[in-house]
């Protein structure tokens, strides 16, 4: 019988120290975390603890994976979700064909570059599933501007809120500011990062990974009062299960549903499996 593991990543700060004073501070994303977790514990996975706030440093990030990797056999199932802030750092290995930035996790104590993660999914075995939600953004770019771009209805509608500076302390992404501050001081350890992994290293891997992030790179992901946008939208397509449809069904059904300058996009790596989005969500 096929086993299914889950972990819950969800920060609501990050560790002023780690980031140049800033504390990234949000509301909904550890209630995120909570919520998966309990979703993925009615579904039958094995869940560990999920990993709140403070408990989500890079060590503890890694060794869960670590740990899962070697747990899973084919035919097994990763659910892993991720909330909180997204950032950048310059792409140095030329993995990145469009912007030449890696995207990061926006972990307690460093960021976790997704070069990183996804050595992490080439430690796990040939046939396993990884099923991964990630409910923040990259793009300070666009986060700067956002309260240029939308009405007041639309800024009050995804962010409960018409002030602008409100707004900004509401969107998942890490200031542009403080991306380039806290590359600049720790250039070396990021650097030394991506040079140690190469493209042809990234794509050796053997599990099939179907993600469906918040939204598109260029895009925003809204912090909430309960939940994230995307993640209170994903609960509200899957009804408690009565939802009745495949992945690819649920990815298009909570695209219907968001606003259109926050586009959750799904995106599929590693062993091609064309099964595996054509599957029940959260079946093990």
């Amino acid at each position: 019988m096929a086993i299914g593991l889950s972990l819950h990543i969800g920060l609501n700060q990050v560790d002023p120290a780690a980031y140049d004073g800033w504390s990234g501070e949000l509301n909904a994303c550890e209630q995120d975390a909570t919520d998966m977790a309990s979703l993925a514990d009615s579904a039958g996975f094995d869940v560990t603890d999920p990993l709140i706030t403070s408990e989500a440093t890079s060590e503890a990030v890694v060794f869960a994976l670590e740990a899962a990797a070697g747990r899973l056999a084919g035919g097994d199932i990763l659910f892993l979700t991720y909330s909180g802030h997204g950032g950048q750092v310059p792409d140095l290995n030329h993995d990145e064909t469009g912007d030449r930035l890696d995207e990061t996790w926006v972990l307690y104590d460093r960021q976790l570059v997704d070069d990183e993660l996804f050595e992490l999914f080439g430690k796990f075995a040939k046939g396993v599933r990884i099923w991964m939600l990630s409910d923040s953004c990259h793009s300070g770019t666009v986060a700067r501007r956002l309260p240029e771009l939308l009405s007041a209805r639309e800024l009050d509608r995804r962010f409960h809120t018409e002030d602008p500076d409100e707004v900004g302390r509401r969107i998942r992404a890490m200031p542009q500011t403080v991306q380039s501050t806290v590359y600049r001081r720790d250039r070396e350890m990021y650097d030394r990062i991506q040079k140690a992994r190469t493209a042809k290293d990234l794509a050796r891997i053997e599990a099939s990974v179907l993600e469906i992030s918040g939204c598109q790179d260029n895009q925003t992901s809204a912090d909430g009062i309960v939940n994230g946008l995307f993640t209170g939208t994903l609960l509200e397509v899957w009804r408690g299960g009565a939802f009745p449809g495949s992945y690819r069904g649920l990815h298009r059904e909570i695209v219907k549903r968001m606003p259109p300058d926050q586009t959750p996009h799904l995106f599929l790596a590693g062993a091609p499996n064309p099964a595996f989005a054509r599957q029940r969500p959260f079946t093990i």
